[in-house]
């Protein structure tokens, strides 16, 4: 069991936050398929202060999606506490605080990762939002902004520093902001930190993209969990399949082409709900590369679904190739 705040997690594994992907339609099969717990996408904190823009960009968690985390961005402490305030009040149960983003845009507006230099301003954030709202608040770092010294020490600082605050949980991915995805993930330096703050809950992310590698790290690094991130992305089965091997059984058989074509079309028809056809049926392209890898002809598959520029052209697609729809 995972504690994040009062919240009780049955595997010590989530759906991690991702910026233009973990949207509803995600998290819905994300959770019918073994997520104990799934997030938004990152949200700029001023979107709360505008319930309409909200309600049009986003959607408010459903009762199929299981216990869902907002992950919001921004760098004014005390918009940062009506943004953490306003989630909880509509239903989110977890507060996620992201200064782990490495897109440039949002390094300009100074935040994101930019607050890994500036932890003052980084705990302070902490600190309004934890006395605006009731529910666990998390914190989502890099293990730095870049490979200097400095850097490093002032990632020790924002730990140390957010232990002592009381923080429900720190999620740490391993790598320098300035690295972006180049290189492999530091799980070292996680452990490292969950060692100094043994008291602590302490999670990684980075490089999970199967559940062979979920279930090691989780048995390895000595952390209270790890977070799926794009290894979710076309993927809901890496759920299923981590828990079969946490809990000692025989990893499953993958999903056969006919399921596989079912729960493509079931992602589709969920976005299809808040968008036009032509936008969704775009949208969902990104998400139609990640379920092509588990075709056996993964490229003639992946080419066909891109090319789709109606409903009835993916349905056609995923006719020829799954034999459902």
């Amino acid at each position: 069991m995972l504690k994040l705040g009062n919240l009780r997690l049955d595997v010590p594994f989530f759906q991690a936050p991702l910026s233009g992907y973990s949207d509803r339609a995600m998290r819905v099969l994300a959770h019918k398929y073994g997520a104990p717990l799934t997030y938004t996408g990152v949200m700029l904190d001023k979107i709360a202060l505008h319930r309409k823009a909200f309600d049009r960009l986003y959607s408010r968690p459903g009762a199929d999606e299981g216990p869902v985390g907002a992950q919001i961005l921004g760098s004014n402490p005390e918009t940062m506490a009506v943004a953490a305030e306003s989630f909880a009040n509509i239903g989110f149960n977890l507060i996620d605080l992201n200064f782990a983003c490495p897109a440039p845009k949002v390094l300009r507006r100074f935040s994101g990762g930019y607050l890994l230099k500036e932890p003052e301003t980084a705990i302070r954030i902490f600190q309004y939002v934890r006395k605006s709202v009731s529910c666990p608040v998390t914190i989502k770092l890099r293990n730095g902004f870049d490979n200097s010294q400095e850097s490093l020490d002032k990632f020790w600082q924002i730990c140390q520093d957010a232990v002592a605050e009381g923080v429900d949980a720190l999620i740490i991915h391993g790598r320098p902001v300035k690295n972006l995805y180049r290189d492999r993930s530091n799980w070292e330096i996680i452990s490292e930190v969950k060692r100094e703050f043994p008291q602590a809950t302490i999670i990684g992310s980075g490089d999970l993209m199967d559940a062979e590698t979920v279930v090691e790290h989780l048995k390895t690094s000595g952390l209270d969990g790890v977070i799926i991130a794009r290894g979710a992305i076309g993927n809901p089965w890496i759920f299923r399949e981590a828990r079969a091997l946490w809990e000692g059984r025989q990893k499953p058989e993958g999903p056969s082409l006919a399921e596989q074509g079912e729960v493509f079309l079931r992602h589709y028809e969920l976005i299809a709900e808040t968008r036009p056809m032509k936008k969704s049926v775009r949208y969902f392209r990104k998400f139609a590369v990640g379920y092509s890898r588990h075709h056996p002809q993964r490229k003639k598959v992946q080419a066909d679904l891109i090319a789709a520029r109606t409903r009835d052209e993916l349905y056609a697609a995923v006719k020829e190739w799954y034999g459902v729809g």
